[in-house]
């Protein structure tokens, strides 16, 4: 049987379970000290925002639109080509997601199509720094002020990305960040919301915790999307190792990018800083789905991430004019750029994908 090069793999190790053996003999198992000093941490991350930890990406992406105000009536323009839990999010906190096209190029959100959806009820955009690219952030911010709108930013798959030495997460009135464990760093499951508002960030610590901030004394209804110290611990460790994996994505990448024909490499934006949460290519000569069980076959694995755009969804089902979308969704492919591969899994992965793409020219 070949063996297979995964499309992911997470990386746990000994200071990891360390730290979890340290939480567990000190007994403080949830809110103790290792979640705030997580959050102190990490707001370095984005230029020395709120931080706020949560229990997972889409707590914290719903934490967020009900901390800023988002509410029954309003409407949140977001990408449909993204996870689910984008649009959820906005559900879940009372509002409408509004569906825009994307950038070729970048599968990003593409500002000028976010501009026309904007309607007198729309509240908010939304961009996704998809795949660890960061979204057009500059013009977000101007299309923001032109039309009184709140700017978030859906950073779950974009830890330490940038644009023009601007951390994502520190662009708009919230961002909101994932550790679910294929992410460029984990805690086992969690988030975090940033935030530059008092307000905000006060609010989001009301919500996770039942709406109060003294024990016993409910403030607001609230919910239970805490973090807990295990996570935390390992969150802290998997920080310290963030950019020593980063530029190990982006070492990887390059070597693709130089090697790989036949398929479209993913090009970076000027100023951008991407961090390859996945290296996607675009097969435009080939049937994709064909392309994915072949290389599968050679022993490289892959992943489609997204084959129905959100629009389409039974949750949503709608029919839109996005044409972008629905092109990049027949023809993406996220291929292996993890920390764990070796140069002769790369020459592999080079082999296999040029070997696939000339036979089907």
């Amino acid at each position: 049987m070949t063996e297979m090069i995964p499309a992911a793999k997470p990386i746990i190790g000994d200071e990891e379970r360390e730290a979890v053996d340290r939480v567990l003999r000190s007994g403080m198992i949830a809110g103790g000290p290792e979640v705030a000093a997580f959050e102190s941490e990490f707001s370095e991350l984005v230029s020395g925002r709120h931080s706020i930890a949560v229990n997972s990406g889409t707590s914290a992406l719903h934490m967020a639109f009900v901390a800023a105000g988002i509410k029954a009536g309003d409407e949140v323009i977001v990408p449909s080509f993204t996870f689910a839990a984008t649009a959820n999010s906005v559900v879940l906190a009372g509002g409408t997601p509004v569906f825009a096209d994307i950038e070729q190029d970048y599968f990003n959100m593409d500002p000028k199509a976010a501009e026309a959806a904007i309607t007198p009820r729309t509240r908010a955009l939304m961009p996704v720094h998809l795949y660890g690219h960061p979204a057009a952030m500059r013009e977000y911010k101007d299309i923001a002020a032109r039309h009184n709108l709140l700017l978030f930013e859906d950073a779950a798959q974009a830890h330490a990305a940038a644009l023009d030495d601007i951390p994502v997460g520190a662009w708009g009135v919230a961002a909101s960040f994932s550790f679910y464990p294929t992410k460029n760093m984990t805690s086992g499951e969690g988030g975090m919301v940033t935030t530059p508002c008092d307000h905000i960030a006060r609010k989001t610590k009301l919500l996770r915790n039942q709406g109060m901030e003294k024990r016993y004394e409910n403030e607001i209804a609230g919910y239970n999307t805490r973090m807990t110290d295990i996570h935390a611990a390992i969150g802290r460790v998997q920080l310290k190792k963030l950019a020593g994996w980063t530029k190990q994505r982006q070492d990887n990448a390059k070597f693709l990018d130089d090697n790989l024909k036949g398929v479209v490499v993913p090009p970076v934006a000027p100023g951008a800083t991407h961090v390859y949460h996945q290296y996607t290519i675009r097969v435009v000569d080939q049937d994709r789905d064909k392309f994915a069980e072949e290389i599968g076959k050679r022993g490289i694995g892959s992943g489609v991430y997204y084959p129905i755009p959100n629009h389409r969804l039974p949750s949503y089902g709608l029919t839109l004019d996005l044409p972008v979308t629905e092109q990049v969704a027949k023809q993406c492919l996220s291929l292996p750029v993890h920390p764990s591969l070796s140069q002769s899994d790369l020459e592999k992965i080079v082999e296999v994908i040029n070997s696939v793409a000339s036979a089907g020219a």
